[in-house]
């Protein structure tokens, strides 16, 4: 069994991280800083790895014989006994000058270093993660050690920096491959020994009850025609083809300004938190009226969410014409939706059948890509001949210039450009990039999230001497 040491400075999160690899609150979390000061070990366990884990005190500046220095004395002897180190950074509260002097510390460690951008929820913390960029120790691995994200990065960074401690047997391996890679290093962090998240959400009586009993095979679910009879959010467990899934079922959800009944108000809390905790969403349509107002804010939500997407258009059955329709209204969902654009749009019948197969399929497929990681050669290649083509234009006289990006994650795919005066880059830049990069490299259906890096200018802020 390996050891991996916690390390960081104090209040960023090494006790919240420890218990929560742990399993259990064995640490004290607070949050004034200093709560820890003896290293503590725990048996942790993430995905199939066990491994032995040892939370830190925060690492403080101090003579030997003062207590800043009596901690420090035992945080350095838990990098001695340990295999390999995190280091935790607060990315809220971006990088500080003790963050700096401390990773030159673990860098003299000379051990295998996972560097933890924690707090990392939100776009606020996503900004912040990048900073990390900057200690020169590898791509911070964005993680919430308080609301559990991001874990499973965290999980293929401890495989790629210990592969003899974590290396499977080979029928496991097999099995169980968390990170595959294909040609030129293209990957993906699908995991298809997990159950896939559906969730399935959409105005009342859109027909989400009667699609999951169909697909189930099942009348597991009350419907009707009666407008709001699902509640609560319920879950099943099925295989479709030897997939695991886990599809939610969802109360029909209105205009906020319209709901005044209070069961109902919590009804659509519970719908929209299984919308957040998907990983790929429908959204059902009532093909005889699609694409009302509450329609795109629903598409919108599950975009924001970085969730992929998938639009049923139910009760197809009742539709004539129906070439022309579909034609009409997959126009429509590229006008009307470009932040995902090419999300799948499959026309359906819950109550009958109709097109279950196909919906299934644009799942699977949608989800790939949701899972997709694009190796940095190829982007760079694509970002040299994107920059030829249209070159970003002049600020104040002086060209942005873009040098390179990188993929910092998938589930959505998020990517960083890295270059000078990016603050500057249009927003409509910005979008050429994103469509460009959705058409090159097949990324339909799926939010894409990109981060901008400008490089320090260490002359901002002199004053200019005169001769």
């Amino acid at each position: 069994m390996f050891t991996i040491a916690i390390i960081g400075r104090p209040n960023v999160g090494k006790s919240t991280l420890f218990n929560r690899l742990v399993g259990k609150k064995l640490a004290l979390v607070d949050d004034r800083p200093g709560v820890t000061r003896d290293r503590r070990e725990g048996e942790a366990r993430l995905g199939d790895l066990s491994f032995k884990i040892i939370d830190t005190a925060g690492l403080e500046e101090g003579d030997e014989a003062s207590l800043p220095g009596r901690m420090r004395a035992q945080t350095e002897m838990a990098i001695e006994l340990a295999d390999a180190i995190f280091f935790v950074f607060d990315s809220r509260a971006g990088l500080t000058p003790d963050d700096r002097f401390f990773a030159n510390l673990v860098r003299r460690a000379d051990k295998p270093l996972i560097l933890i951008a924690n707090k990392a929820e939100g776009r606020a913390g996503e900004a912040g993660a990048v900073e990390g960029y900057d200690l020169g120790l590898g791509d911070p691995v964005p993680l919430s050690a308080e609301h559990g994200e991001g874990f499973s990065e965290l999980y293929a960074a401890i495989r790629e920096a210990l592969p003899e401690e974590t290396e499977l047997p080979a029928d496991e391996a097999d099995e169980a491959t968390r990170l595959v890679l294909g040609e030129d290093e293209d990957g993906s962090e699908l995991d298809i020994t997990k159950p896939l998240r559906i969730a399935i959400i959409g105005r009342p009586n859109a027909g989400k009850s009667t699609l999951l009993n169909t697909i189930i095979g099942q009348d597991r679910l009350l419907t009707g025609p009666e407008p709001g009879l699902t509640r609560d959010t319920i879950g099943i467990d099925f295989e479709w083809r030897g997939r695991k899934i886990k599809m939610f079922d969802t109360a029909g959800l209105r205009r906020r300004a319209k709901v005044e009944d209070k069961l109902e108000k919590l009804a659509g809390h519970d719908a929209l938190r299984a919308a957040k905790f998907a990983e790929v969403v429908i959204l059902l349509l009532d093909a005889t009226i699609p694409f009302e107002k509450q329609d795109l804010t629903l598409a919108d939500l599950v975009e924001r969410e970085g969730r992929a997407l998938v639009i049923g258009l139910n009760k197809w059955d009742l539709i004539e014409n129906k070439g022309a329709k579909l034609s009409e209204l997959r126009e429509e969902a590229l006008r009307l939706l470009p932040q995902v654009k090419g999300a799948p749009v499959v026309p359906l019948a819950g109550a009958t059948g109709e097109g279950i197969e196909n919906l299934m399929h644009s799942i699977l497929r949608v989800h790939e890509v949701w899972n997709k990681r694009i190796s940095t050669a190829r982007l760079n290649r694509w970002l040299a001949s994107a920059l030829e083509k249209s070159p970003p234009p002049a600020v104040s006289g002086r060209r942005i210039k873009i040098r390179y990006m990188t993929q910092l994650r998938a589930r959505p795919p998020y990517f960083i450009l890295f270059g000078n005066q990016l603050d500057a880059l249009p927003a409509s830049y910005e979008r050429f990039l994103v469509n460009s990069l959705r058409q090159t490299f097949e990324l339909p259906g799926v939010p894409i999230r990109m981060s901008k890096k400008t490089s320090d200018n260490p002359y901002a802020g002199r004053k200019s001497r005169q001769r």
